[in-house]
């Protein structure tokens, strides 16, 4: 069965280490016939929640910005795929504001089943991106039909475009995305 998956990057390096997992978990998904999106949260707008709970009464957010749009695109996927880079040991900021303005979809019938989780960081241990997995099972708990599919730790790759060196890495997300049921 052909699946929806929506592919959001988080980093604001565009084609920097986590977004180019990211684009090889695309290319694995697109290949396998499946219906991707991918968006970059460097090019949107995106603020901090602001704990009003308007969107728990069934009411749209009263913030207006690009986080809406891609609420929406998130109640209708199948899978969610998150791309991040690890920063101070935990997911970027940028992940975790939108992961916070998601608020609206605890009282929706999301579609999501599995997330999957890409990362990268500069530390060569993969302890480092520990704390991004259980920032993100925090998140997953809240929606109790989906689960934490698979993670790829990407260590030890810090410059720009480093991933690019890790063939496996980048071979590794793309079959993960190519293996999506």
């Amino acid at each position: 069965m052909k699946k929806n998956v929506l592919v959001i990057s988080t980093s604001q390096r565009v084609k920097g280490n986590s977004d180019t997992l990211a684009q090889s978990f695309y290319q694995g998904a697109k290949a396998s016939g499946h219906h991707v999106e991918m968006i970059s949260l460097a090019h949107q707008t995106i603020s901090f929640c602001k704990g009003c709970l308007v969107c728990q009464k069934s009411q749209p957010c009263v913030i207006q910005d690009d986080a809406n749009v891609i609420v929406e695109k998130m109640q209708k996927a199948d899978v969610i795929v998150f791309s991040t880079p690890i920063y101070f040991y935990e997911m970027s900021g940028q992940m975790k504001t939108l992961i916070d303005r998601t608020n609206p979809l605890f009282i929706k019938d999301y579609q999501f089943r599995d997330i999957y989780l890409l990362a990268t960081a500069a530390d060569e241990d993969e302890s480092a991106i520990d704390g991004a997995i259980k920032g993100l099972e925090g998140w997953i708990a809240c929606f109790e039909k989906c689960q934490l599919k698979g993670v790829i730790k990407g260590v030890g790759v810090d410059q720009y475009g480093e991933v690019n060196n890790h063939q496996e890495l980048l071979e590794k997300a793309y079959q993960m995305g190519k293996e999506i049921v």
